[in-house]
């Protein structure tokens, strides 16, 4: 499994070299390398599947994200719809909070997904939930992507995680220092008891 940012996708077109840097891509199945450091690169058949996501976040190139430009350097589009034929190409816009999930048809064209009432986009790849959430992160207010369980229970961020944590440890400290006064003020230390 290859899970990557800013990651250099490769393939051969017509005989040049085409490498697109998706902003995240997901690929199932990939080949060992020696070293995880080695690797700055894929190119899906030679080393594993072809990517099952790729992830664009609206770049300030007007419309990058949309090109079918079929002419060396084929538009990332035409790349992901056309080439490489990813089943899921997904770009969002952080400014606006816009989502947009495409799915790869039988006809090999890319088809608008539209999300469940939640504004949730169902991705079976992981079993979880992709939709936008707006808050601050990183010392940035606005739209972020973010992932729910199948039971609509927002996944935390790792920083977030650590907040639960610690809160979950204060209450539990809070409610044994509590406790403790409690057996002082009945003649009891809680120090004595095994």
């Amino acid at each position: 499994m290859l899970i990557a940012s800013n990651f250099g996708i490769c393939a051969t077109v017509n005989g040049e070299l085409v490498i697109k840097a998706p902003d995240w891509v997901y690929v199932p199945s990939v080949l060992p390398v020696e070293s995880r450091r080695d690797r700055k690169s894929y190119t899906p058949n030679l080393e594993g599947e072809i990517p099952t996501i790729v992830m664009e976040f609206w770049s300030e190139t007007d419309g990058e994200e949309y090109s079918i430009r079929r002419t060396f350097p084929p538009g990332k589009w035409f790349f992901y719809e056309q080439i490489l034929q990813v089943p899921t190409y997904i770009i969002f816009d952080p400014e606006c909070g816009l989502l947009e999930v495409y799915r790869l048809q039988q006809n090999g064209k890319y088809e608008l997904k539209f999300p469940d009432e939640e504004g949730r986009h169902w991705i079976a790849d992981f079993g979880l939930y992709l939709g936008t959430w707006r808050g601050e992160k990183e010392q940035r207010t606005g739209y972020w992507l973010r992932w729910w369980d199948e039971a609509g229970n927002l996944l935390l961020w790792g920083v977030e995680q650590i907040t639960a944590e610690r809160d979950r440890a204060d209450r539990e400290r809070q409610r044994a220092d509590r406790l403790a006064e409690y057996l002082r003020d009945r003649g009891i230390n809680p120090d004595e008891i095994i």
